[in-house]
Protein backbone atom coordinates (compact mmCIF):
# COMPACT_ATOMS: atom_id res chain seq x y z
CA UNK A 1 0.00 0.00 0.00
CA UNK A 2 1.63 3.15 -1.11
CA UNK A 3 1.19 6.85 1.32
CA UNK A 4 -1.40 8.34 -1.20
CA UNK A 5 -3.57 5.08 -0.14
CA UNK A 6 -2.67 5.26 3.54
CA UNK A 7 -3.60 8.96 3.32
CA UNK A 8 -7.30 7.95 2.88
CA UNK A 9 -7.80 5.61 5.77
CA UNK A 10 -8.92 8.10 7.52
CA UNK A 11 -12.32 8.18 5.77
CA UNK A 12 -14.56 4.99 6.13
CA UNK A 13 -15.30 4.56 2.45
CA UNK A 14 -11.85 4.15 1.56
CA UNK A 15 -11.44 1.97 4.61
CA UNK A 16 -14.11 -0.28 3.21
CA UNK A 17 -12.65 0.06 -0.40
CA UNK A 18 -9.24 -0.78 0.21
CA UNK A 19 -9.72 -3.39 3.06
CA UNK A 20 -7.48 -1.12 5.85
CA UNK A 21 -7.74 0.50 8.26
CA UNK A 22 -5.14 2.69 9.89
CA UNK A 23 -3.81 2.26 13.70
CA UNK A 24 -1.54 4.70 15.53
CA UNK A 25 0.82 5.15 17.99
CA UNK A 26 3.13 2.74 19.81
CA UNK A 27 0.62 1.32 22.27
CA UNK A 28 -1.31 0.23 19.62
CA UNK A 29 1.20 -1.45 17.36
CA UNK A 30 2.42 -3.52 20.37
CA UNK A 31 -0.97 -4.50 20.51
CA UNK A 32 -1.28 -5.65 16.62
CA UNK A 33 2.14 -7.60 16.96
CA UNK A 34 0.68 -9.68 20.18
CA UNK A 35 -2.36 -9.98 18.25
CA UNK A 36 -0.81 -11.17 14.61
CA UNK A 37 0.90 -14.45 16.97
CA UNK A 38 -2.72 -16.06 16.47
CA UNK A 39 -4.14 -13.96 13.90
CA UNK A 40 -2.28 -14.66 10.69
CA UNK A 41 -3.97 -11.39 8.17
CA UNK A 42 -2.63 -9.08 10.87
CA UNK A 43 0.78 -10.19 9.42
CA UNK A 44 0.18 -8.60 6.04
CA UNK A 45 0.22 -5.18 7.86
CA UNK A 46 2.46 -2.11 7.23
CA UNK A 47 4.14 -0.62 9.09
CA UNK A 48 4.92 3.52 8.05
CA UNK A 49 7.67 5.28 10.45
CA UNK A 50 9.89 8.39 11.21
CA UNK A 51 13.34 7.59 11.57
CA UNK A 52 13.73 8.34 15.25
CA UNK A 53 11.01 5.28 15.78
CA UNK A 54 13.01 3.01 13.96
CA UNK A 55 15.46 1.40 16.99
CA UNK A 56 12.23 1.38 18.77
CA UNK A 57 10.29 -0.93 16.69
CA UNK A 58 13.08 -2.98 15.66
CA UNK A 59 13.10 -4.37 19.49
CA UNK A 60 9.26 -4.64 19.10
CA UNK A 61 8.53 -6.45 15.99
CA UNK A 62 8.50 -10.40 16.22
CA UNK A 63 6.72 -11.34 13.12
CA UNK A 64 8.85 -8.83 10.71
CA UNK A 65 6.01 -6.63 9.42
CA UNK A 66 6.92 -4.90 6.35
CA UNK A 67 8.17 -1.22 7.22
CA UNK A 68 8.03 1.88 5.27
CA UNK A 69 9.89 4.86 6.70
CA UNK A 70 8.75 7.99 5.87
CA UNK A 71 9.77 11.87 6.72
CA UNK A 72 8.03 13.86 9.42
CA UNK A 73 5.86 15.68 6.76
CA UNK A 74 4.16 12.76 4.65
CA UNK A 75 3.66 11.50 9.06
CA UNK A 76 1.74 14.22 9.32
CA UNK A 77 0.16 14.03 6.16
CA UNK A 78 -1.24 9.75 6.78
CA UNK A 79 -1.79 10.11 10.81
CA UNK A 80 -4.90 11.29 12.15
CA UNK A 81 -3.86 13.05 15.49
CA UNK A 82 -2.64 16.22 15.30
CA UNK A 83 0.33 15.36 16.65
CA UNK A 84 1.80 12.65 14.99
CA UNK A 85 3.18 9.88 17.28
CA UNK A 86 5.70 8.88 14.78
CA UNK A 87 4.69 5.42 13.80
CA UNK A 88 1.25 4.08 12.04
CA UNK A 89 0.52 1.10 10.15
CA UNK A 90 -2.44 0.04 7.85
CA UNK A 91 -3.83 -2.95 8.98
CA UNK A 92 -5.74 -5.39 6.90
CA UNK A 93 -9.93 -6.11 7.92
CA UNK A 94 -10.50 -9.77 9.60
CA UNK A 95 -11.39 -12.55 6.79
CA UNK A 96 -15.30 -12.26 7.10
CA UNK A 97 -15.10 -16.30 7.91
CA UNK A 98 -13.08 -15.25 10.96
CA UNK A 99 -15.91 -12.95 12.38
CA UNK A 100 -18.37 -14.94 11.68
CA UNK A 101 -17.20 -17.81 13.68
CA UNK A 102 -18.67 -18.65 17.09
CA UNK A 103 -18.23 -20.85 20.20
CA UNK A 104 -20.93 -22.20 22.53
CA UNK A 105 -19.85 -21.00 25.44
CA UNK A 106 -19.42 -17.01 24.23
CA UNK A 107 -21.91 -14.49 24.95
CA UNK A 108 -22.92 -11.63 22.77
CA UNK A 109 -23.61 -8.06 23.41
CA UNK A 110 -25.59 -6.12 20.80
CA UNK A 111 -25.23 -2.60 20.31
CA UNK A 112 -28.32 -0.59 18.49
CA UNK A 113 -26.99 2.44 16.54
CA UNK A 114 -24.27 3.31 19.20
CA UNK A 115 -22.89 7.15 18.05
CA UNK A 116 -20.36 7.72 20.42
CA UNK A 117 -16.90 6.38 19.09
CA UNK A 118 -15.73 6.65 22.52
CA UNK A 119 -18.28 4.35 24.05
CA UNK A 120 -17.85 1.94 21.34
CA UNK A 121 -14.01 1.87 22.14
CA UNK A 122 -14.43 1.74 26.07
CA UNK A 123 -17.12 -1.11 25.72
CA UNK A 124 -14.66 -2.97 23.50
CA UNK A 125 -11.99 -2.58 26.05
CA UNK A 126 -14.19 -4.26 28.87
CA UNK A 127 -15.47 -7.49 26.31
CA UNK A 128 -11.31 -7.88 25.60
CA UNK A 129 -10.81 -7.39 29.62
CA UNK A 130 -13.05 -10.17 30.40
CA UNK A 131 -13.12 -12.38 27.62
CA UNK A 132 -16.13 -14.61 26.39
CA UNK A 133 -18.25 -12.04 24.35
CA UNK A 134 -19.01 -11.16 20.64
CA UNK A 135 -20.15 -7.71 19.89
CA UNK A 136 -22.36 -7.20 17.66
CA UNK A 137 -23.52 -3.94 15.70
CA UNK A 138 -26.42 -2.61 13.98
CA UNK A 139 -26.87 -0.69 10.72
CA UNK A 140 -26.43 3.03 11.55
CA UNK A 141 -23.78 2.55 14.30
CA UNK A 142 -20.01 4.08 14.50
CA UNK A 143 -17.77 2.47 12.44
CA UNK A 144 -15.75 -0.06 14.81
CA UNK A 145 -12.37 1.28 12.53
CA UNK A 146 -13.09 4.92 13.02
CA UNK A 147 -9.37 6.11 14.65
CA UNK A 148 -11.32 7.34 18.01
CA UNK A 149 -12.51 3.81 18.47
CA UNK A 150 -9.19 2.13 18.02
CA UNK A 151 -7.74 5.03 20.55
CA UNK A 152 -10.44 4.46 23.17
CA UNK A 153 -10.41 0.37 22.61
CA UNK A 154 -6.46 0.71 23.22
CA UNK A 155 -6.25 -2.81 21.40
CA UNK A 156 -9.18 -4.54 21.90
CA UNK A 157 -10.72 -4.30 18.61
CA UNK A 158 -7.74 -7.54 17.61
CA UNK A 159 -9.30 -9.12 20.57
CA UNK A 160 -13.39 -9.13 20.20
CA UNK A 161 -15.01 -11.24 17.74
CA UNK A 162 -16.81 -7.82 16.13
CA UNK A 163 -19.40 -8.20 13.18
CA UNK A 164 -21.48 -5.02 11.58
CA UNK A 165 -24.47 -4.38 10.07
CA UNK A 166 -26.43 -6.82 12.21
CA UNK A 167 -30.14 -6.29 11.97
CA UNK A 168 -31.91 -6.66 15.36
CA UNK A 169 -35.08 -9.05 14.60
CA UNK A 170 -31.71 -11.42 13.36
CA UNK A 171 -30.70 -12.22 17.08
CA UNK A 172 -33.66 -14.20 17.38
CA UNK A 173 -32.26 -16.78 14.63
CA UNK A 174 -28.90 -17.03 16.31
CA UNK A 175 -29.96 -16.42 20.37
CA UNK A 176 -33.02 -18.32 21.78
CA UNK A 177 -32.43 -16.01 25.36
CA UNK A 178 -32.16 -12.33 24.88
CA UNK A 179 -32.25 -9.72 27.84
CA UNK A 180 -32.25 -5.44 27.30
CA UNK A 181 -32.04 -2.77 29.99
CA UNK A 182 -35.30 -1.22 31.04
CA UNK A 183 -36.14 1.00 34.44
CA UNK A 184 -39.16 -0.99 34.95
CA UNK A 185 -36.81 -4.38 34.58
CA UNK A 186 -35.99 -7.08 36.68
CA UNK A 187 -32.77 -6.54 39.20
CA UNK A 188 -29.26 -6.76 37.66
CA UNK A 189 -28.70 -8.74 40.65
CA UNK A 190 -31.49 -11.52 39.94
CA UNK A 191 -30.17 -15.30 39.07
CA UNK A 192 -31.93 -14.83 35.89
CA UNK A 193 -30.15 -12.07 34.11
CA UNK A 194 -27.06 -14.46 33.89
CA UNK A 195 -29.52 -17.06 31.92
CA UNK A 196 -29.48 -15.51 28.60
CA UNK A 197 -27.31 -15.67 25.42
CA UNK A 198 -27.70 -11.99 23.96
CA UNK A 199 -27.40 -8.88 25.88
CA UNK A 200 -28.65 -5.65 23.77
CA UNK A 201 -28.06 -1.72 24.33
CA UNK A 202 -29.64 0.94 22.39
CA UNK A 203 -28.47 4.10 21.20
CA UNK A 204 -27.19 6.62 23.83
CA UNK A 205 -30.25 9.15 23.10
CA UNK A 206 -33.09 7.18 21.82
CA UNK A 207 -32.12 3.92 22.96
CA UNK A 208 -34.49 0.74 20.93
CA UNK A 209 -37.01 1.07 20.17
CA UNK A 210 -39.95 -0.25 22.66
CA UNK A 211 -41.59 -2.57 19.62
CA UNK A 212 -38.79 -4.13 18.55
CA UNK A 213 -37.29 -5.19 21.79
CA UNK A 214 -41.10 -7.21 22.41
CA UNK A 215 -40.44 -8.72 18.61
CA UNK A 216 -37.25 -9.78 19.66
CA UNK A 217 -39.32 -11.06 23.02
CA UNK A 218 -36.06 -9.53 25.08
CA UNK A 219 -36.35 -9.85 29.05
CA UNK A 220 -35.63 -6.76 30.86
CA UNK A 221 -33.63 -6.02 33.81
CA UNK A 222 -32.58 -2.53 35.18
CA UNK A 223 -29.31 -1.37 37.27
CA UNK A 224 -30.43 -0.03 40.36
CA UNK A 225 -30.10 3.90 41.32
CA UNK A 226 -30.75 6.65 43.62
CA UNK A 227 -32.97 8.35 41.14
CA UNK A 228 -31.11 11.51 41.28
CA UNK A 229 -30.46 11.34 37.28
CA UNK A 230 -32.33 9.76 34.47
CA UNK A 231 -29.46 7.33 32.81
CA UNK A 232 -26.38 5.80 32.88
CA UNK A 233 -24.05 6.44 30.17
CA UNK A 234 -24.05 4.12 27.54
CA UNK A 235 -20.73 2.73 28.13
CA UNK A 236 -20.60 2.39 32.00
CA UNK A 237 -24.07 0.65 31.69
CA UNK A 238 -22.61 -2.47 29.19
CA UNK A 239 -19.57 -2.48 32.01
CA UNK A 240 -21.74 -2.79 34.95
CA UNK A 241 -23.68 -5.48 33.32
CA UNK A 242 -20.94 -7.50 31.87
CA UNK A 243 -19.20 -7.32 35.37
CA UNK A 244 -22.41 -8.42 37.13
CA UNK A 245 -22.32 -11.19 34.72
CA UNK A 246 -18.49 -12.05 35.12
CA UNK A 247 -18.96 -11.92 39.14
Amino acid sequence: MNIDDVKKLTQKKHRDALGHFLLEGEHLLLELNNAAHQQAHLRQAQVFLTDDKLDWFAQHNPHALRVTVVGSKAMKQIADTHTPPGIVAAVPFAPLANTAAQTHTERAVYLHEIQDPGNLGTILRTLAWFGGFRCLLSPNSVDPYNPKVLRASMGAIFHVPLEQQVELHELTQRYPRIACLDMQGQPLRSEAFAQHDCYVFGNEARGVPREQLSAVNATAFTIPGSGAIESLNLASAVNLCVYELMR
